[in-house]
């Protein structure tokens, strides 16, 4: 295995609109994260990863696209962006880009004129079909509700929009869209930035015939062949990393994608683990009841299958999924650091790079809005009245279902302090900060070394020092076990052992963890006592 510094890197996702907000008009900014820079740095993090910032009217805070060459105003411009750039590079941060090029905005000027006439040179830039019987070319739905193809009455044909119907999907199979995407990404590669993370790249490839199809499109049949274009003509120019948004895929298809002999991308984001707490029909928004065992199961198979052929990606919680600490831990005040720690580490002492996103570091937790008027993804919007206006769910069971599940968890505003709105703007914000900012924000995290900051920091230092950490062959030890996750990683002479107890009452420690071992990090004092204290976490080292 040829080793690249992306391997070695620990991503920390930032989601500008809630990070800090410099000016006061209650919405994250670039100026804000550069006042923030010190703070990353500090934390021990190498790679940023900014969620859009282009152009767009913000239908879908900022996954539907304008202009892929201008910065959002209310996020700053071009010059502020230099500036973070500029800044970040001399703290030895690198910047990555969202790229959402499955679709655009219905207000970027492709759609703009493919809208205008069946003869305009763009019309062939988007999916345009017609219609069956007065009904859509076929029965899909939209991820975010409703039909996935919108009637546009000026041409009487229909367009595609596998997510909002702002959202119009582009056409792949033209080469002029493959050839006009290129170009934006070197484009932005040649300003510096260090790469890229790819919206829901593995949509892209649509089946020809669209009237017909059933399934909505995910590895479609000449996708490797779009990404290896890609590589050929953009990736393969530039020192960067890459990792696609890849739903639906298995560790068969990884190796497709991201082996390291594929040309490809560097990895991809799986969430076979995001699935696991999910109803068959309802999906997320009827949680259901989750096993540890399950998830151990779904881990540990992509740790096995992609070791030395590809390499993985390690998340808990993004801006689409709750936070972790509320989903898979204990958000209880006594239990809260300390599950929050736990799961840090049974994460990142995997094989992969770890991504953290921003206030995970902290423990931040769901939020528990009273009312839906409170909420502004328009997921959870959508669905909160697809579902309950239809009778399918009470209001109750949804409202239960969106503190559990909805993206607006994960968005409520980073809690810098105890002062108004947790530090984050002078003004209003553009979602309510989450109450329990005065006990959980970054101010108070510093302040005190038994913080789930410090851990996350004792963490990211220790995989500098320790290769085992990085590259280390995972296996799993206590598979059937219900209550506990016990894990090795072996490099040469070296053997790190991860022994871990999800519940809130003391477990015996695995057979394999009762070693003599040094323990390296740990969220309770260490002892040799053959119990896991309630959500404890071993880190165990010999060499």
């Amino acid at each position: 295995m040829v080793k690249h510094w992306w391997q070695e890197a620990v991503v920390y996702q930032v989601y500008p609109r809630s990070f800090q907000d410099s000016n006061g008009d209650g919405i994250g900014d670039l100026q804000g994260l550069i006042q923030r820079l010190d703070y990353l740095q500090a934390l021990g993090v190498s790679v940023l990863w900014l969620n859009p910032i282009y152009q767009s009217p913000n239908d879908d805070n900022g996954y539907d696209i304008s202009d892929y060459t201008q910065i959002m105003a209310d996020f700053g411009t071009m010059a502020d962006f230099s500036a973070l750039l500029t800044q970040a590079h001399a703290r030895g941060l690198k910047i990555v880009m969202d790229l959402v090029v499955n679709h655009t905005s219905d207000e970027h000027p492709w759609f703009i004129e493919s809208r205008k006439s069946k003869d305009n040179p763009y019309r062939d830039y988007y999916l345009w079909r017609d219609g069956h019987d007065g009904q859509a070319p076929n029965q899909w739905q939209s991820f975010f509700s409703g039909p996935a193809w919108t009637y546009d009455a000026q041409t009487a044909q229909y367009y595609l929009h596998l997510f909002s119907k702002k959202q119009p999907d582009l056409n792949w199979a033209n080469q002029d869209v493959r050839q006009a995407i290129y170009q934006m990404m070197r484009g932005w590669l040649d300003k510096g930035i260090d790469g890229f993370r790819m919206d829901v790249i593995n949509m892209i490839a649509k089946p020809a015939d669209l009237q017909g199809a059933t399934q909505l499109p995910r590895n479609g049949a000449h996708i490797h062949e779009y990404l290896q274009e890609m590589n050929r003509e953009v990736l393969s120019h530039y020192d960067m990393m890459t990792v696609g948004e890849m739903d639906g895929t298995t560790p068969e298809m990884a190796l497709q994608y991201t082996g390291f002999d594929t040309h490809e991308l560097n990895m991809l984001f799986q969430f076979e683990h995001m699935q696991v707490d999910a109803d068959p029909v309802l999906g997320k928004w009827r949680p259901q009841p989750w096993s540890l065992p399950a998830l151990k199961a779904i881990m540990s198979k992509w740790q096995t299958a992609l070791d030395g052929k590809a390499w993985n990606s390690l998340y808990w919680n993004n801006h689409d999924q709750p936070r972790v600490v509320s989903r898979f831990g204990d958000d209880r005040p006594e239990y809260r650091v300390r599950s929050a720690k736990m799961l840090g580490a049974v994460l990142h002492f995997m094989q992969g790079t770890p991504y953290i996103y921003q206030g995970e570091e902290l423990g931040m937790t769901n939020v528990a809005f009273p009312e839906i008027s409170q909420y502004r993804d328009i997921e959870t919007l959508n669905a909160y009245h697809e579902l309950v206006d239809s009778g399918r769910v009470t209001p109750q069971a949804m409202m239960a279902a969106i503190h559990h599940s909805s993206r607006d968890n994960a968005r409520t505003p980073m809690q810098w302090d105890a002062t108004a709105n947790a530090g984050f703007t002078s003004g209003t914000p553009w979602l309510a900060v989450n109450p329990n900012y005065q006990e959980i924000n970054a101010q108070a995290a510093q302040a005190d070394p038994d913080s789930v900051w410090h851990f996350y920091q004792q963490m990211n230092a220790l995989r500098k020092q320790y290769p085992v950490i990085t590259y280390g062959h995972y296996q799993l030890l206590d598979p059937e076990a219900e209550h506990t996750w016990c894990y090795a990683r072996t490099l040469d002479d070296e053997r790190l052992i991860v022994a871990a107890n999800f519940t809130a009452t003391p477990q015996p420690v695995p057979a394999a963890a009762q070693t003599s071992d040094r323990q390296l990090l740990g969220n309770y004092p260490a002892t040799q006592a053959q119990t896991l204290r309630p959500y404890e976490v071993r880190v165990l080292f010999n060499a």
